[in-house]
């Protein structure tokens, strides 16, 4: 007589996953319902700098638009490093408590920093700069966020994929932050030459020493 024993089957819930996925494409239907013309220019950010020239207001950085479209942001940007850490072995994609953290963290450190720079900009007497620089960031930054939402879904429910994809990803977003940050400086030069002591060391302190800090971290734990 054969004796069979019986495995469990385990299975990773996604259900979470999905409901954030759809929840986001639902918030940029309404948001492009509403917002018809802003989101077409929006959407042609790539090839056309015309979003960037009609609302450069740094009124525009509070409106519904910009708030709906960061929400849909941060949770493409957690989903994809909870995904880039799952490929490296140090976590794995499925871990809703995981993604809560990373979540969390991104609203934190962004509104956090974006807190900073306000207090810091008043200091300095460049406060409508800095709420125009701020704007144009999240401009770019937000629509990083859409381009990756469906590379995340891709890269979430298949497993079959090179590990060198996420670092492809990663080296297109930092040159793509890295042109944002020349053609925001090209804009506002004139701006940036009359306070260009203030610029560096808000630059330097805000922009380049968190994420240093942060890749500093990350790298020490995985170490």
């Amino acid at each position: 007589m054969i004796e069979t024993i019986l495995h469990p089957r385990i299975t990773e819930n996604k259900d979470w996953a999905t409901v954030l996925f759809v929840l986001s494409f639902a918030i940029i239907a309404i948001t492009k319902s509403v917002f018809e013309n802003r989101f077409g220019d929006f959407a042609n950010l790539i090839f056309s700098n015309k979003y960037t020239k009609v609302y450069r207001d740094s009124s525009h950085l509070k409106s519904g638009f910009t708030v709906a479209l960061f929400f849909v942001q941060v949770i493409s940007l957690a989903f994809f490093i909870q995904i880039s850490l799952s490929y490296f072995g140090s976590a794995s994609k499925t871990d809703w408590l995981l993604y809560i953290q990373i979540f969390t963290f991104l609203v934190f450190f962004i509104l956090s920093k974006y807190l900073i720079e306000k207090i810091i900009a008043t200091s300095f007497n460049i406060e409508e700069f800095m709420e125009q620089f701020n704007l144009q960031k999240v401009t770019y930054r937000t629509y990083i966020g859409l381009i990756i939402l469906p590379l995340n879904i891709i890269l979430f429910y298949y497993d079959s994929f090179s590990r060198n994809i996420p670092l492809v990803i990663i080296a297109i977003i930092i040159v793509i932050n890295i042109l944002t940050y020349l053609i925001s400086i090209k804009n506002y030069q004139n701006l940036i030459f009359g306070k260009l002591f203030y610029f560096i060391l808000y630059l330097c302190a805000l922009e380049i020493a968190p994420y240093y800090f942060m890749y500093y971290w990350f790298t020490k734990g995985s170490a």
